[in-house]
């Protein structure tokens, strides 16, 4: 299983960017794919999820109505759409795999990481 997330850069506030997780070693369908963020200091946060089988989503309070994760199955890959960048988005933004075990609810742990991408928001 491995995971890489690109995407990631210096935008200004009000801004957008698309971030990728490529997925390699197993099928989509098969894994919740979670996105999450993490502040050099501060406690990662889980901002969005999708079991790419169906489509389910999830997103974490802070960030409904700006992020939209979506799903490319036949590229293994999972997008996360960011809008109106603010600064306190600024963080370095992973993804993350883990086997559905039969259900859509994707939110919680995970098993598999990859390599983050770094999004920074000037103001």
């Amino acid at each position: 299983v491995q995971l890489q997330a690109s995407g990631g850069g210096l935008v200004q506030a009000g801004g957008s960017l698309r971030l990728s997780c490529a997925a390699s070693g197993f099928i989509l369908d098969e894994y919740h794919i979670g996105w999450f963020r993490q502040v050099p200091g501060r406690e990662r946060e889980g901002v969005s999820c999708i079991n790419p089988s169906d489509g389910y989503t999830t997103y974490a309070n802070s960030v409904k109505g700006r992020f939209t994760i979506s799903r490319d199955n036949a590229k293994n890959t999972v997008y996360l759409h960011i809008n109106n960048l603010q600064p306190e988005d600024t963080a370095i933004y992973y993804c993350a795999s883990r086997q559905t075990g039969g259900t859509n609810w994707c939110w919680g742990s995970y098993d598999y990481w990859g390599r983050g991408t770094l999004v920074t928001v000037s103001s």
